[in-house]
């Protein structure tokens, strides 16, 4: 056998090594490079034309050719090239010596034909004969049908066959180094599959071409087939047998037929003597160790089993232990759980018991305040019709005060106090009039949202002809006061008069009306009056008391605005017949019977 400082055995140096064991089993694939089925004969010195190739005059396209070979002509170019007219030009090629043209080689291309017709025969019949549908058949020596059929593969040039494995057809054949393989074709112009190639050879034979066929660059022969095993491509380049080399030494042996046969050398087979009896040895030894713990066991057997029930009794009492842990934390937890739900149920007994007390106490009182829920519900009804009522009243005292009457021939035309006031178009107006109109409604407004006791969105300062209103909702605003009476900035006295105008829709919707209009400032204030004083029943009598203020020379500030600093620093009094005399011009004549309310500014006075 070969030293440890030999050089690696190399694939190219010696190929019988890999050789030697490869069997049919190793066998993956087949291909063909390089298919000719019908090569064209070609005359020694004579070029490739129709008359030479087999059946031409029989080919689909040579008979296609002949018929249309009456319409095909050369072209212009080429026919007015040849006869250019003028004598002299003529002259000249007429008397021109030979010797002066120029050699030139023909071509004997297929392609570089003058004639379309010929190029195009002789091109498809070099591609019939090399285009072709093969398959392949394996066969082995004493078996008469083949071990293997490929599938077929149409119109290739060089066609590749699918992998196959070998092993299914058992060991008598997998096991084998040699094969007979066929190789079928047919083209378009045969009626059937022709045997193409027929190999027999040994696959210890083969050629080695490299891992793939991508770094193989020489030229294979026509109709190449190529064998593919795991280690790479294999090919038979040439018919020589294959020649073994001994792989152990220079010894050989001659058979009787002449052959020469490599043997092993005596180091050869001193170092396989020596092997043998070192495995020897070893068997020996395995055998005597195993009689030997054979009896270790034996004699220890009882020892052996008490080591096992001691070590079962040791894993009993740990998976014991572990299960006493676990119900311990379990039994805590447990514990802790009924403390917990011990202590809920003591914390809710002792609400309920204070929950049962209450509810004693207040049964205890039940009665109580059952009769008093009783009377204050009287109570509260009867304030709620008396309310009613002192505002009905209140509403006919503003209606006489500041009556509110229709103009005739205009339709949701008013006045009020005498005076007639547009719905929000003021247009040809007169100022003062407008002014001291807008002042009455304001008031009216003004004192309906105290009757009423619903705060207005935007506060009314009224002051008769020069009131104002405040818009303290609206956000950017450069000013927060607007007019109610015309000035020469026009739109933030139309901002006012709509203002006053959202009052009366607060007003009303307060009260569940809807408003049909915004913009009809008198008519929808009429018709929140209309809705207060509505009712069957007499008008309530003013409470005994009522009147305050009412002094023995005289009307002073009324003592519903206590601690106001605008009815005190004034100190105007107001005798009752003038009050009496300016009401009568605005109202007409009045019944003594009636009472009134007239408002000044911030200054209240009350007659009766």
């Amino acid at each position: 056998m070969g030293s440890a400082q030999d050089p690696p055995i190399s694939r190219r140096d010696r190929p019988w090594l890999y050789a030697s064991n490869r069997k049919l089993r190793h066998l993956h694939g087949i291909s063909v490079r390089n298919l000719i089925v019908t090569p064209p004969s070609r005359a020694r010195g004579k070029t490739i034309d129709d008359d030479d190739i087999p059946n031409t005059l029989t080919t689909p396209s040579k008979i296609l050719a002949q018929h249309d070979a009456r319409t095909l002509h050369s072209s212009r170019s080429f026919t007015d090239l040849k006869s250019r007219t003028g004598s002299e030009s003529h002259v000249d090629r007429k008397d021109r010596r030979p010797e002066m043209r120029p050699s030139r080689r023909r071509s004997t291309l297929p392609w570089n034909d003058p004639n379309p017709q010929t190029r195009q025969v002789r091109l498809e019949d070099i591609t019939n004969s090399r285009m072709a549908d093969t398959w392949f058949s394996i066969h082995c020596e004493g078996s008469e049908a083949p071990i293997y059929v490929s599938e077929v593969v149409n119109s290739a040039t060089n066609p590749s066959f699918q992998a196959l494995d070998l092993n299914m057809c058992g060991p008598l054949v997998s096991r084998r180094d040699s094969l007979t393989l066929k190789l079928w074709a047919k083209t378009a112009t045969m009626p059937d599959h022709m045997l193409l190639v027929e190999l027999q050879l040994n696959l210890r034979s083969l050629q080695f071409l490299g891992k793939t066929l991508e770094n193989f660059h020489q030229p294979l022969p026509a109709n190449s087939i190529l064998f593919h095993f795991p280690d790479g491509v294999y090919t038979n380049l040439t018919d020589l047998p294959p020649v073994e080399t001994s792989l152990y030494g220079t010894g050989q042996r001659a058979t009787g037929d002449g052959m020469v046969l490599p043997t092993s050398s005596y180091d050869a087979l001193m170092k396989l003597a020596n092997l043998d009896e070192c495995i020897q040895d070893a068997l020996a030894t395995r055998e005597k160790l195993e009689a030997q713990i054979s009896g270790m066991l034996k004699k220890n057997q009882q020892a052996l089993m008490s080591v096992s029930d001691a070590a079962q009794a040791q894993d009993r009492l740990s998976l014991t232990r572990q299960a006493i842990a676990a119900e311990r934390r379990r039994l805590r937890a447990a514990n802790k759980r009924k403390d917990e739900l011990i202590s809920s149920i003591e914390t809710r007994k002792e609400a309920m018991e204070q929950g049962r007390q209450a509810q004693e106490r207040a049964r205890s009182h039940l009665p109580d305040a059952q009769e008093k829920l009783v009377s204050s519900e009287q109570v509260l009804s009867h304030s709620a019709d008396e309310a009613k009522g002192q505002i009905r009243r209140i509403s006919e005292d503003l209606l006489i005060i500041y009556p509110i009457e229709p103009i005739a021939d205009k339709p949701l035309a008013f006045t009020i106090a005498g005076l007639a006031l547009p719905n929000s178009s003021f247009d040809d107006m007169d100022r003062e009039a407008v002014a001291a109109a807008l002042g009455y409604t304001a008031h009216l407004v003004y004192l309906l949202s105290f009757y009423l006791s619903m705060a207005v969105p935007y506060p009314i300062s009224p002051h008769l002809s020069t009131s104002l209103i405040q818009d303290p909702v609206s956000v950017s605003l450069p000013t927060r006061t607007y007019p109610l009476h015309p000035v020469n900035v026009h739109y933030r006295f139309e901002y006012g008069v709509f203002l006053l105008n959202k009052n009366i829709e607060f007003l009303l919707s307060k009260l569940g009306l809807r408003v049909l209009d915004i913009r009809h400032t008198l008519p929808n204030l009429k018709y929140l009056l209309y809705v207060l004083t509505a009712g069957t029943t007499e008008i309530p009598s003013r409470k005994a008391g009522g009147i305050r203020g009412l002094l023995a020379g005289g009307w002073t500030s009324s003592l519903s605005r206590r601690g106001s600093v605008d009815s005190t620093a004034s100190g105007e009094l107001v005798q009752p017949r003038k009050a009496w005399e300016s009401v009568s011009r605005m109202n007409g004549s009045l019944d003594k019977g009636k009472r009134l309310a007239v408002t000044s500014g911030s200054t209240s006075y009350r007659v009766t």
